[in-house]
C-alpha cells in the first residue's frame, strides 16, 4: 500500500512539476508585437468615410472592434474556423488529434487543426503554416496569448489582421474593399465570403479566382448551415474613397497621432463637387486647376473643400496644392466689402451718385478692366459692373488701414506684399487673401455682417467673427448683389455673387450666397502665371451656380431688409447721399493737397507728426510754424518731429510754387 502511495504521490509531484514547467516555458515567452499600426481615417457627416491613409507598405489597416462587426459574422466565423474557441486554452487538443489521424491514413493535409489564436499567432509572426516547428510555435504563441489576453481581445486581433487580397488587412478593410461598406450589416453570403478569403487570400480572390472565391464561400456557408449561397461574387475591389485629400492632409499635419479626424464635410457633396472641378478643367489650357468651397453660413459649418481640380500632379496642374489655402490677388471680389464700409461711415448709399471719369490719385491712376468710363452712375450699378474707379474713391475716403481692418475683423488674413503699408491698390485686389478667406468675408456679409467663423470641427464651439458691417448695409450689399443677372446655366432663384479677375488673369474667382449656403470657386494656374483671357464672369460663376445646382434644388430666399433701410429714389435721398462730390480727376492731378493731417485736427501728442500728400510736383518743402524742417522732399509721406503741445501750422511748397497749408492741435 505504501508503495502505491508513494507512486501517486511521485506522479503527482512529477505532474505538477511539469505543468509548472509548462506554465513557466508559456509565461517566457517573446510575444510578438500586438499594437499594429493601423490606417489614419477622416470622417465626415454621418461618420462617412472620407479618407483612408495607408500603414507601411501601403497595407489598407483599419482599426476595428468588435461591435463594428455582424455579431452573425462572428457566429459564423467560431462555427467555421474554431469551433471550442471560446472553451480552449489556444490549442485544440481533439482538433489537433483528429488532423493528426487524418494527415497520417491519407499521408496529406485533410484539415488544418489550427484555432483561432493560433492563426493570429501566424499572422502577427507572419509565418508560413506548413512546417511542424512553425505549428509548435504557433501553439506557444497562442498559449502564450490565451494567458495574457481575453478571448475578445485575441478576436480582435484576428479581425484586425486577417489578410483579405492585395494591400488589404482586417475585417473593416476587406468588407469595405469587396463590398463598399462596413461589416456591420453584411448578409450572410457576404460574410461567408469573407470569413473563406483569408485562408488563401490570393487564389480566392473574387476578381481572379471568381470560381474559387465562390466554391470557399458555399463550404461555408454549408458548414455554417445557413442554405443556399445568396449574392453575386464581386468582380473588382471598390476603391477606398480619398475624398478631400488637401484637408486630410492638413489634418494629419496639425496632429500626426490622431487615429480618426473628424470633419463637417458631407461626403455626397464633396464627391460630387471634385468631380465638377475635374469637368470643369477639361477644355482649358495645360496646367489650369480650379478650387471649390463651401460653407453653411448660419451655421458655420464647411460642407466641401475641393482644393484642386485632380490630387496628382498630371495634366501640370500642381494638384497636391491646396488653393483653397493659397494666397492670391483677389481681383474685384473685395468691392462689396468696400461699399458695404462705406454705406456704414454714411459716405454713400446705394442709390448715390458717383463720377465715373477718368481719377488720379496722386501717382496712381486707376482704370476700368474694358478701358471704359461711364460717367455718372449709381452705387449701385457701379458695383453690379464692378467699375474701379467708384471702390477706390471710396477707400481714398475711408482709408485703406479701414478696409484691412475691415478684413481681419471678418476672420479674413490679408497679406501685403512686403508686409508693407497698404495702399489704395488694396481695392483693386492689390493685397493677398485665400479662397477660405474670401468664402469667410462673403459669409459674414450674408448673415448681417457678423457671421459665424467657418469651422470643419464638428466639435468645435460656434464662434462668430467680430461685427464688421451693419446688417443695414449688409442686406444693402446683398440686394445690390443679388440684382445680378444670373450666371449661365443658373437655376432660377435669388443669388448674390460677385466674379473677379486678378491682374494680368492670374486668378479667375466667384463668390456666391443665398439665404444659408455661400460658395467660393477659383479658377487660374496653381503657380500664379496668367490665364489669357480668363474672366471670373467666364470661366469661375457657371461652376459657381453648378455648386449651388448639387447643394439644393432651389435657393433659400436672402434676407428681408431691416427697418432702417433706406429704400428710396436718388432724388428722394438727404442732399449729402445723392452724390459722392467732386473728386480730382485727371486734369487736376498736379493739385497739391494734404492728405493727412487735415486741416483742424487734434492730435494726441507725441515724438513724430505722420504727413501725407496728394498731387503736386515733387521735390516738396516743409514748413513748420513758418520754419522750414524739410527740403527737398521726394516722396509723398514723411514722419515731421514733433513742434510740441499746441497750435501748429504745417506748410508744403512744391517745386512749382504750389502750396497748402493745415493748422493741427497736439494735445496729451
Amino acid at each position: 500500500m505504501a508503495r502505491w502511495l508513494f507512486i501517486l504521490a511521485f506522479a503527482g509531484f512529477s505532474a505538477a512539476l511539469l505543468r509548472d514547467s509548462w506554465q513557466d516555458w508559456v509565461v517566457r515567452t517573446e510575444l510578438p508585437l500586438l499594437l499594429a499600426e493601423t490606417s489614419v481615417e477622416v470622417r465626415g457627416q454621418n461618420d462617412a468615410l472620407l479618407r483612408v491613409f495607408p500603414v507601411e507598405d501601403g497595407r489598407q489597416r483599419l482599426a476595428v472592434h468588435l461591435d463594428d462587426v455582424d455579431p452573425q459574422f462572428i457566429e459564423m466565423l467560431v462555427e467555421f474556423e474554431d469551433k471550442r474557441f471560446w472553451t480552449h486554452g489556444g490549442v485544440d487538443g481533439r482538433a489537433v488529434l483528429r488532423a493528426g489521424v487524418q494527415a497520417a491514413w491519407n499521408r496529406r493535409v485533410i484539415s488544418g487543426g489550427s484555432t483561432l489564436s493560433m492563426q493570429v499567432a501566424r499572422l502577427l509572426e507572419n509565418t508560413g503554416t506548413g512546417r511542424w516547428s512553425g505549428k509548435l510555435r504557433q501553439m506557444r504563441v497562442a498559449w502564450a496569448l490565451e494567458a495574457r489576453l481575453t478571448k475578445s481581445e485575441i478576436l480582435t486581433l484576428y479581425l484586425q489582421h486577417a489578410p483579405y487580397g492585395g494591400p488589404v488587412e482586417g475585417i473593416r478593410a476587406g468588407s469595405l474593399a469587396w463590398f463598399g461598406k462596413e461589416p456591420k450589416r453584411l448578409t450572410p453570403a457576404q460574410s461567408a465570403l469573407l470569413i473563406a478569403l483569408p485562408q488563401a487570400p490570393e487564389t480566392r480572390r473574387p476578381d481572379r479566382h471568381p470560381l474559387a472565391a465562390e466554391a470557399a464561400r458555399n463550404r461555408v456557408l454549408a458548414r455554417t448551415n445557413l442554405g443556399n449561397p445568396r449574392g453575386i461574387i464581386p468582380s473588382k475591389m471598390t476603391p477606398f474613397p480619398r475624398l478631400a485629400p488637401h484637408l486630410g492632409d492638413h489634418l494629419r499635419a496639425l496632429n500626426p497621432v490622431a487615429p480618426i479626424h473628424r470633419v463637417t464635410l458631407n461626403a455626397t457633396l464633396q464627391s460630387q463637387l471634385e468631380t465638377l472641378a475635374r469637368w470643369s478643367v477639361r477644355d482649358q489650357a495645360k496646367g489650369v486647376s480650379a478650387a471649390i468651397f463651401v460653407a453653411d453660413h448660419q451655421s458655420g459649418q464647411i460642407l466641401a473643400s475641393v482644393g484642386s481640380s485632380a490630387y496628382s500632379s498630371a495634366n501640370g496642374a500642381l494638384g497636391f496644392v491646396d488653393m483653397t489655402r493659397a494666397v492670391r490677388s483677389p481681383g474685384s471680389t473685395l468691392k462689396p466689402l468696400i461699399y458695404g464700409l462705406a454705406f456704414d461711415q454714411g459716405l454713400a448709399h446705394p442709390e448715390t451718385v458717383f463720377n465715373d471719369a477718368p481719377t488720379a490719385f496722386g501717382r496712381y491712376v486707376p482704370r476700368n478692366f474694358d478701358g471704359q468710363f461711364r460717367g455718372e452712375i449709381t452705387a449701385r450699378e457701379a458695383l453690379q459692373l464692378s467699375l474701379n474707379i467708384p471702390p477706390v474713391q471710396l477707400v481714398d475716403a475711408l482709408g485703406p488701414h479701414r478696409l484691412m481692418a475691415a478684413m481681419k475683423r471678418a476672420s479674413a488674413t490679408p497679406k501685403l506684399p512686403g508686409n508693407g503699408a497698404p495702399g489704395l491698390a488694396v481695392a483693386l485686389g492689390g493685397v493677398g487673401l485665400t479662397l477660405q478667406d474670401l468664402v469667410q468675408i462673403f459669409a459674414g456679409i450674408a448673415h448681417g455682417g457678423q457671421g459665424p467663423i467657418l469651422t470643419w470641427n464638428p466639435q468645435a464651439e460656434t464662434r462668430k467673427t467680430k461685427r464688421f458691417m451693419s446688417p443695414r448695409s449688409a442686406w444693402y450689399v446683398g440686394n445690390i448683389l443679388g440684382g445680378l443677372a444670373p450666371p449661365a446655366g443658373a437655376r432660377q432663384g435669388r443669388l448674390a455673387y460677385k466674379t473677379g479677375t486678378s491682374y494680368g488673369h492670374r486668378d479667375a474667382w466667384a463668390i456666391g450666397f443665398d439665404g444659408q449656403h455661400v460658395v467660393g470657386v477659383w479658377m487660374g494656374h496653381p503657380d500664379g502665371t496668367p490665364v489669357p483671357g480668363a474672366f471670373g464672369g467666364d470661366l469661375a460663376a457657371p461652376i459657381m451656380s453648378e455648386t449651388f445646382g448639387r447643394i439644393k434644388p432651389i435657393f433659400e430666399p436672402l434676407a428681408a431688409p431691416p427697418s432702417d433701410a433706406l429704400i428710396l429714389s436718388t432724388a428722394r435721398l438727404p442732399k449729402p447721399l445723392q452724390s459722392f462730390g467732386n473728386r480730382r480727376t485727371q486734369d487736376e492731378v498736379n493739385d497739391l493737397r494734404v492728405a493727412f493731417p487735415p486741416d483742424g485736427a487734434v492730435l494726441a501728442a507725441g515724438d513724430v507728426v505722420p504727413l501725407k500728400l496728394r498731387g503736386g510736383t515733387a521735390p516738396f518743402t516743409v514748413l513748420v510754424n513758418d520754419a522750414a524742417m524739410i527740403t527737398g522732399l521726394r516722396g509723398r509721406e514723411t514722419l515731421l518731429s514733433s513742434p510740441g503741445i499746441g497750435f501748429s501750422r504745417i506748410s508744403v511748397v512744391d517745386a512749382t510754387g504750389q502750396s497748402q497749408a493745415v493748422q493741427i492741435q497736439l494735445a496729451n
